[in-house]
């Protein structure tokens, strides 16, 4: 009696020590990497695994994130998940080096069920190139007084002074307006909602973004890409339980409820119930 109680808790044991580690090894099966960026929530590269409000939003191509919404891919630079930020790359966005025209690039769009998710930082200014006359961004606003702004100490007069503008003829871009609006416009995100160049008219943009306290002189030291702030809405208590047993993210077949993978079953709670 007492060989087989021993058995028994021997066994019992084991199983006990088998669980967790089924589980965070199901846990780890949804975290990635793509070339030397990891994936960790609420972002994701299998469906299922995650934030639902950041599903079909990552992809990796031969070790390229790529990050994709309304307006276009991007490439992913960096994912910050200390701050909470992503850096994006657009290759028909100009910089200071180069001013790509034709209206090619893809601006920032997002879908309005994301917008509460993720949106172009504080700090990030675009600059607009080349827009008509008759651009949806100038109108309402009479005279000289344009929606055209510094954003964090960057702008359109400092963009000026770049190598980019003497290869192209300074008066080249927006020559054909006359004296109507500047060659280029410097708006923050938040003040028209959507970088779209077809509907505002624009032949090209630019982006670039500060990271605060660092300030530099002059647009040839800026920072030159999207930086996109992100945010998971409500309580998040339910992804912290999940992983604190061992567990990992993600949601159902309906893309809205989360779950809590735990291995050889999901949980609506946490691997421990």
């Amino acid at each position: 009696m007492t060989l087989l109680f021993m058995l028994t808790v021997c066994l019992s044991f084991l199983a006990l020590l088998a669980t967790p580690s089924f589980a965070t090894n199901q846990a780890n099966s949804c975290r990635s990497y793509c070339g030397n960026i990891t994936i960790d929530y609420p972002f994701s590269l299998d469906y299922g695994c995650g934030h639902p409000g950041f599903r079909d939003l990552l992809f990796c191509m031969n070790d390229v994130l790529m990050f994709h919404i309304s307006s276009g891919s991007y490439r992913v630079l960096d994912i910050d998940y200390a701050y909470q930020a992503l850096t994006l790359h657009d290759p028909h966005m100009s910089t200071c080096d180069t001013i790509v025209l034709g209206g090619r690039g893809n601006g920032f769009t997002v879908e309005q069920w994301r917008a509460s998710y993720f949106n172009p930082t504080p700090d990030n200014v675009f600059m607009l190139i080349g827009c008509s006359a008759e651009s949806p961004l100038f109108q309402g606003f009479p005279g000289k007084h344009l929606p055209c702004r510094n954003v964090s100490g960057m702008g359109c007069e400092e963009y000026y002074d770049c190598p980019a503008w003497s290869l192209i003829g300074h008066k080249k871009v927006g020559s054909v307006y006359g004296s109507g609006p500047p060659e280029c416009c410097a708006v923050a995100f938040e003040a028209i909602k959507a970088i779209n160049l077809s509907k505002l008219q624009c032949e090209g943009y630019s982006s670039a973004y500060s990271l605060a306290p660092l300030r530099v002189d002059g647009a040839g030291g800026w920072s030159y890409g999207i930086r996109v702030k992100y945010s998971v809405q409500g309580n998040d208590e339910f992804c912290r339980a999940c992983e604190a047993t061992g567990g990992a993210c993600g949601f159902g077949t309906d893309g809205v409820n989360q779950l809590c993978m735990c291995g050889s079953f999901n949980s609506t709670t946490n691997c421990d119930s």
